[in-house]
């Protein structure tokens, strides 16, 4: 069985936001352990505070996401349940109004009249939540399963600024970690431009600046903490 164009769309949105999620692990908690790594050469204090942000940020994402698509999810149930009573309550107006929303892409009047038919006589309210609402009704957004999914994206992220950090020697830390940041920045700049179909080089380059000037200014900052 082939997949559906809304199928491969929601696919794609998971892999957009799995990529987006690792990112910020990723940014995140280099940023964090390199301020840290800044601030001072323990290796547990490091540790700890590593994966106190890892912890920190992975359930706050999958909180913000559960939150975020639960919000959605009602919004498309209520939509859903008012298109549900109008089709009860005056079925030849919908059928008006559906045939007009095919009109409108380009089918002629005949043909929209007789397709608006087909699909009203096959499942109405089916019809009328795709082409009215942009609504798949047997796909609406799972809250559970973002949640799960951003936690494991940040989480995936935030593990290698974590073990990059913690592995090497003291005065060798900081350089691996910004090595291999940098490069992870440059992995998900690429898969985030061509899922989203924008220009390579510029997603690479804002990726890969926005996370060294995080880590720079965390540094900085840890040091200067450190001394004083």
């Amino acid at each position: 069985m082939t997949e559906t164009s809304a199928a491969i769309s929601s696919r794609l949105n998971w892999l957009r936001a799995g990529v987006l999620g690792a990112n910020d692990g990723i940014i995140s908690t280099a940023g964090l352990v390199v301020g840290v790594a800044g601030a001072t050469t323990s290796r547990a204090a490091i540790l700890t505070a590593g994966v106190a942000g890892l912890l920190a940020g992975s359930l706050s994402m999958a909180a913000g996401e559960y939150v975020s698509v639960s919000s959605q999810r009602d919004s498309e149930r209520a939509a859903l349940d008012v298109e549900r009573r109008e089709l009860a309550r005056e079925p030849e107006a919908e059928l008006d109004e559906l045939t007009g929303l095919l009109a409108e892409r380009g089918l002629s009047r005949e043909l929209a009249r007789e397709a608006a038919e087909q699909l009203t006589e096959r499942d109405a309210l089916r019809a009328h939540a795709r082409v009215e609402l942009g609504i798949e009704p047997d796909e609406l957004a799972n809250p559970w399963h973002a949640a799960f999914a951003s936690l494991a994206a940040f989480t995936v992220g935030a593990v290698l600024p974590l073990l990059a950090i913690v592995l090497p020697g003291a005065s060798a830390r900081v350089p691996v970690t910004v090595a291999a940041v940098l490069v992870a920045l440059v992995c998900c700049g690429v898969a985030g431009a061509r899922l989203g179909g924008a220009p390579v080089p510029r997603a690479v380059l804002r990726n890969v600046a926005g996370g060294a000037l995080a880590m720079a200014v965390t540094y900085a900052v840890g040091t200067w903490l450190g001394t004083t």
